[in-house]
Formats: C-alpha cells, sequence, structure tokens
C-alpha cells in the first residue's frame, strides 16, 4: 500500500452523475431547473460536484435487505434493465440504513434527469415554517451519561471507540416544504453532497430523507476508487482569529488524530481487499462545512477485479468507525445499549449505482427525515479515551446547527 500525499477536495473526473450518455433531456437543465421539477415523497434528488440527478418515479423498487448479498443483487437487476431500456436510465439510486440486515430504501427510477453542476440555488425561494418545539432524545444529562458509560468500556478495553448519536425531534408551524428545505441546505454548504430521498411512509405524510452530508464513503468511476473519511471535529466559530485558532488546535489534538487514525485504518483494511493498488496520506487535512470543522483523509485506489461495483465497496466498508466505531462488533452492541433512539437510515449510505458499476455513495449524515410538520435530525460524535461528556455533547449541537439553522430554527 502507497503512503503519500493528497487533498481534501473530491475531483473525480468524468461528466455529471456518470459516464456520457444519453439523456432523457431535450435541451441542457440547470440544477436549479431539477430541483422545481422534484416531487417530495415520489422522486429522488442528488446533487455533488459530479452533477445534480433527477431521478422520477419508480420503474422498480429494490428495498432489499442490507447485507453482502445486496451489492450482487442490484447489479443483476442493472444489467436487466440495460439489456431493455436506455442505458441512461439503468441507475438505482436511494439509502440504506446505518443497521446491517434493515431495508435498504432503493429505487430504479422510471426516468432520468441530469444537470452539470451542483446545485446553487441561493435562498430559498418559499419560507421554511416556523419551527414551534423540540425534544431531544436522549435529554442532555442522558447523553452526557452514555458518554460516560462508553468511556468506561474504553478504560477497561472493550472498545477502542464508539460513535454515540442523539436525536432531535422538531415541530414545525406547517407541513415542510422539502423543496425550499433542499435549497436552504445547498445554500449553507455548498461543497456538500445534497440529496432528498423517498421513504417508505409510516403515516399520511410522505416521509423524506434530506440532508448534506460532508463525508464521501466512495465513489468508482471506471475502477478508480475514491473515499473521504472525516472523523475529529471541532465546531466553528463566528470570530476568525478564534475559528483559526480552533483549526489549529483541531490539526494538533492527540485524541482527534487518535480517532481519526483509527476510521482510516479501518477503511484501508476494507478497500485493501478490494483494490489493486491504494494510496492513503500519511497525515490528515483540514475540511470546514459552515457549522464544523473535521480532519479529513484522501484515500485512492484502483479496483483488482473490474466486475467490483460502487456498491460492493460501500458495503465493505459501512460501517466505518466514523459512525460505529472499533472493534466494529463491540461498537455495535455500545450503540444498541446506549443509544435509545434507533439510527434509521442516519449514518447509512446514500447515492448511486449505474449498470456499469459505476456510483458515488455519501455517508448519511448531517440530515434528518421530513415528515408533514416534524423533522427527525440525528447528530453523533466519536468517543475515545480522553473524551469529554461536556465536549461531545457541544460536537452534537454543532452538527445539529446546519439543519436547524436551515429550518430557522
Amino acid at each position: 500500500m502507497a503512503r503519500g500525499g493528497g487533498t481534501t477536495r473530491e475531483t473525480v473526473p468524468g461528466s455529471p452523475v456518470g459516464r456520457p450518455r444519453r439523456s432523457v433531456d431535450a435541451a441542457p437543465t440547470a440544477p436549479t431547473g431539477l430541483l422545481r421539477s422534484f416531487r417530495p415523497g415520489r422522486d429522488t434528488l442528488w446533487s455533488s460536484s459530479r452533477g445534480t440527478l433527477l431521478a422520477t418515479g419508480a420503474a422498480e423498487r429494490l428495498d432489499l435487505p442490507w447485507t453482502s448479498d445486496l451489492p450482487d443483487l442490484v447489479g443483476e437487476r442493472l444489467r436487466e434493465a440495460a439489456a431493455r431500456t436506455p442505458a441512461a436510465d439503468a441507475l438505482v439510486v436511494g439509502a440504506a440504513p446505518f443497521r446491517t440486515g434493515a431495508a435498504a430504501a432503493l429505487v430504479r427510477p422510471a426516468a432520468v434527469r441530469r444537470a452539470p453542476g451542483r446545485l446553487r440555488p441561493g435562498r430559498p425561494v418559499a419560507p421554511v415554517p416556523a419551527v414551534l418545539s423540540g425534544a431531544p432524545a436522549p435529554a442532555e444529562e442522558h447523553y452526557r451519561e452514555s458518554v460516560r458509560r462508553a468511556l468506561d468500556l474504553l478504560a477497561d478495553g472493550t472498545l477502542e471507540k464508539v460513535v454515540l448519536a442523539r436525536a432531535l425531534d422538531l415541530r414545525t408551524a406547517s407541513d415542510v416544504d422539502v423543496r425550499a428545505l433542499v435549497a436552504a441546505l445547498a445554500a449553507h454548504d455548498e461543497e456538500a453532497r445534497v440529496f432528498a430521498v423517498p421513504l417508505p411512509a409510516t403515516g399520511s405524510a410522505p416521509r423524506t430523507l434530506v440532508g448534506a452530508s460532508p463525508e464521501l464513503l466512495v465513489s468508482l468511476t471506471a475502477g478508480r476508487v475514491l473515499a473521504t473519511p472525516l472523523a475529529g471535529s471541532a465546531a466553528r466559530s463566528a470570530d476568525p482569529d478564534e475559528d483559526a485558532a480552533r483549526a489549529r488546535a483541531l490539526l494538533a489534538s492527540d485524541k482527534d488524530r487518535r480517532e481519526h487514525a483509527l476510521v482510516v485504518d479501518a477503511m484501508a483494511h476494507a478497500l485493501g481487499a478490494w483494490c489493486a493498488e491504494l494510496s492513503v496520506p500519511a497525515e490528515p487535512e483540514l475540511v470546514a462545512t459552515p457549522t464544523v470543522w473535521h480532519l479529513a483523509t484522501r484515500v485512492e485506489g484502483r479496483t483488482a477485479d473490474p466486475a467490483t461495483t460502487s456498491l460492493h465497496l460501500a458495503r465493505a466498508l459501512h460501517p466505518t468507525p466514523a459512525v460505529g466505531g472499533t472493534p466494529a462488533g463491540a461498537a455495535r452492541r455500545a450503540i444498541e445499549e446506549l443509544e435509545p433512539v434507533d439510527r434509521g437510515f442516519y449514518a447509512g449510505a446514500v447515492g448511486w449505482q449505474d449498470a456499469s458499476g459505476d456510483g458515488e455513495w455519501a455517508v448519511a449524515i448531517r440530515c434528518g427525515v421530513v415528515e408533514g410538520p416534524s423533522v427527525r435530525l440525528h447528530a453523533g460524535a466519536g468517543i475515545v479515551r480522553g473524551s469529554d461528556p461536556d465536549s461531545e455533547l457541544a460536537e452534537t449541537t454543532a452538527k445539529l446547527a446546519l439543519l436547524r439553522s436551515a429550518l430557522g430554527a
């Protein structure tokens, strides 16, 4: 495995959202036009540096269990679809849950529209309704106690790291306009991967997973592999001098660098089983979101087998120690014991794959589930030896701030 320098920004060559193919659009479409055409509850919207994609309707739902069999099953369905439909439409989009074995929310769309470039709508044209109330789960003191219990597990050697998340349930004055929320998220963080994915309904209102993820789980383009794990965080400051000082402190932090190294080493090990070449920088770099500084590492490689797909890689990586912990089994058991609210699709994977196997999958963080006037948000923090319960609570608060501000809270 080669180790060398690198940057933290994703620069995948190629046409927007996949290889050059026939588009269903008769004329070029702007990303904002796709947002206007997006129908919450029925369509999927995805936007990143590779372009913006609108997947409309459902030719076939592939809500299969999130297990090691899923990549092969999806690949088979896509190859069958490519043999009888235009190649540009042989695509699967959607989200996979955090918990292995739970059902994914994937669809092969009836039609696909693409636009070059990121979604950059500016401020939303429609106001997001006022937030009337918010209920954390667990309460703040209970979250601190969960961190203390996790530190006991770390001290006795049961764990090296565990990520503990908390939920925040918000109630708004009227149904949330999902288009307006997507626009607000795209305006708040211009470098994030913005997405809106319909989920199976549990009531009369559509459910939509909406977010702006700063973290690429993995992408695959003609055999080229790219992953940008994030681990180790610090809240941003409105004061430029203080903000710069926090960034320097994060880069120098022994606790955060140990947390980051655990994630990078685990991901490099997982990808190494699939790659003929792999390059991992020796040092992390800083990535800024509007509310949080992150340590990041750009991992690049090339697949050993041309039959490997982006979903094979995503499944092999998930859950990374950045959202689960290490050892994986012990971390999973600690999460089940210490988190009172099921994560659902939070900290899962969200993205797309085409019939060639190329695709792009982000870690489903900085996201929430919208259902009428209700929004459930999640945020987590990595707990390692040396973690402080108050600091971890503050980290989750900072991560929730992006979605809260997009909602006007």
